[in-house]
């Protein structure tokens, strides 16, 4: 299933928060992957854009975890979009740093 222009643009304006670090990671997940989304799990990233920036924010991290298997299954694609090369929000990794764990650098992103 594929979201007309209209709607799709309505959701990617919902990745539009107030924190930078979930903007840069919703951002990059859907530009890479809005299209190839089938129905159940766009209603499941509609569902987890209706929660509020903290808790939004743990899940994407892996401090807490959705019950929804659907909501799980986008927030892996999220999680494995923001530690890519091409999604990482370290915007200069070093070779030494590729291997590091998204969860170590994402972390003092959301401390700050």
């Amino acid at each position: 299933m594929t979201l007309s222009g209209r709607d799709a643009d309505r959701m990617r304006w919902r990745c539009r928060r107030g924190m930078l670090e979930l903007d840069l990671v919703l951002n990059a997940f859907m530009a890479r992957h809005l299209d190839g989304l089938d129905g159940a799990r766009l209603a499941a990233v509609s569902r987890l854009l209706d929660r509020i920036d903290p808790e939004l924010l743990d899940l994407v991290m892996g401090r807490d975890e959705a019950v929804d298997a659907d909501e799980r299954a986008v927030l892996a694609l999220m999680r494995a979009e923001s530690c890519s090369p091409a999604g990482s929000l370290d915007p200069d990794p070093s070779p030494e740093r590729r291997g590091d764990s998204c969860r170590e650098r994402l972390t003092p992103l959301a401390q700050t």
